[in-house]
């Protein structure tokens, strides 16, 4: 028992070191065998970074407007995760917008700078999350709360989705000195889903409807996975980045269209 309890405290602090910039004990594992296995704590590490986020937002509406407070918010997710996925959002953006072939298209997302369809496709994903966070705001503190962890742990979990549905795309495992989870099998996605399910049953307590917001987030990912299959025949590093902040945004924009109309 005590054994088992120390294997996923390292498992836990190995998710933590790769997926935040949050401190780590010493001893936090960096082999990619415990990466993968680590992937299950996945979700848990956007419960860890919307409660930061949220807990900027909280102290900031103290002092400054919602819409300022939320901005804040977001900067401050950006800088637990080190802009982790955001990095991987816009060099999908560069690589399949610069890119027809497969060779090409990781060339480009291998190059370390942004060109203009990453930093269009990131200012306007960015733009539309705190324009969709900021009306969740405007219904109180426990709906953007919920909101939050639903849709960072939501978004993660289908991310590992797709590691588990296809290969890695690059044959020579450059993964742009980026870690990148390979070959997760069952245990690993029936935790990330466990653990998903917590947040889903306080919305779903809410407004059961709102459950429904997860039929465009599965439709974003069946699309997302079958294009990168299409073009590069699997994932990178970056096309997991993109599935993640492509599909928080998606969970907004959901949680919103059911309020609205239910």
């Amino acid at each position: 028992m005590m054994f088992a309890l120390k294997r996923e405290m390292r498992l836990f602090f190995t998710a933590l070191m790769f997926y935040t910039r949050l401190p780590c004990p010493s001893w936090t594992d960096h082999s990619e065998d415990m990466l993968n296995r680590a992937t299950r704590y996945f979700p848990l590490m956007g419960l860890i970074v919307a409660a930061v986020s949220f807990g900027v937002y909280w102290a900031g509406t103290h002092l400054f407007s919602p819409a300022v407070s939320l901005l804040l918010s977001l900067i401050a997710s950006v800088l637990t995760t080190g802009a982790f996925h955001e990095d991987g959002f816009a060099d999908t953006c560069d690589g399949f917008g610069g890119g027809w072939t497969k060779p090409k298209i990781l060339e480009i997302m291998k190059d370390s700078r942004v060109g203009t369809y990453g930093v269009v496709g990131l200012g306007l994903l960015l733009a539309l999350k705190w324009a969709a966070l900021l009306d969740i705001a405007a219904r109180g503190l426990m709906p953007l709360a919920l909101a939050l962890v639903s849709g960072h742990m939501v978004s993660r979990l289908g991310a590992v989705t797709v590691i588990v549905s296809l290969p890695y795309s690059r044959e020579n495992e450059d993964s742009k000195a980026k870690p990148v989870a390979k070959g997760v099998g069952a245990t690993e996605v029936g935790l990330a889903a466990a653990f998903t399910a917590v947040p889903l049953a306080g919305l779903a307590a809410t407004n059961p409807a709102l459950l429904l917001a997860l039929l465009p987030v599965a439709g974003a990912t069946l699309y997302l996975r079958r294009y990168f299959r299409k073009w590069i025949g699997g994932y990178t590093g970056d096309c997991l980045g993109a599935v993640q902040q492509v599909n928080e945004v998606v969970f907004y924009l959901g949680c919103l269209a059911v309020w609205n109309y239910t």
